[in-house]
């Protein structure tokens, strides 16, 4: 068949869903290594479609583990920019930078998670 998946699959539902369900769901979807809809679409007609991508499930114990490695760096960059920025006004780009790089992969394994990030330090 030619064309995009949308193209193939016109017809759109919605589904609300309680925190708990879309979680519980969303988990399942993960572990079977699909997104939501092609995991939907397995679960309803036994094969989630020619074009699902599997994807490998997140291993949400070793994400939660990093996650607390970059929330002690985090605190400790911001604790040096404080300092810093207590005595005069000194422009440091590679701490600056580590900043930036510390929230995109915040950012990244949040999302991995199916979370929504906190706000920048």
């Amino acid at each position: 068949m030619a064309g995009s998946d949308k193209r193939r699959r016109p017809r759109q539902s919605l589904v609300r869903w309680t925190d708990e369900e879309f979680n519980a769901v969303s988990a399942k979807a993960d572990k079977a290594g699909l997104a939501i809809a092609a995991f939907m679409r397995a679960a309803a007609l036994g094969d989630p479609g020619p074009r699902a991508q599997r994807r490998p499930p997140a291993d949400h114990k070793a994400l939660r583990q990093i996650l607390g490695q970059l929330g002690r760096i985090g605190n400790n960059l911001n604790q040096i920019a404080r300092a810093l920025n207590a005595g005069e006004q000194i422009y440091l780009p590679e701490l600056k930078d580590a900043l930036r790089a510390y929230i995109a992969i915040r950012d990244v394994i949040f999302k991995a998670l199916g979370k929504k990030p906190g706000p920048d330090p």
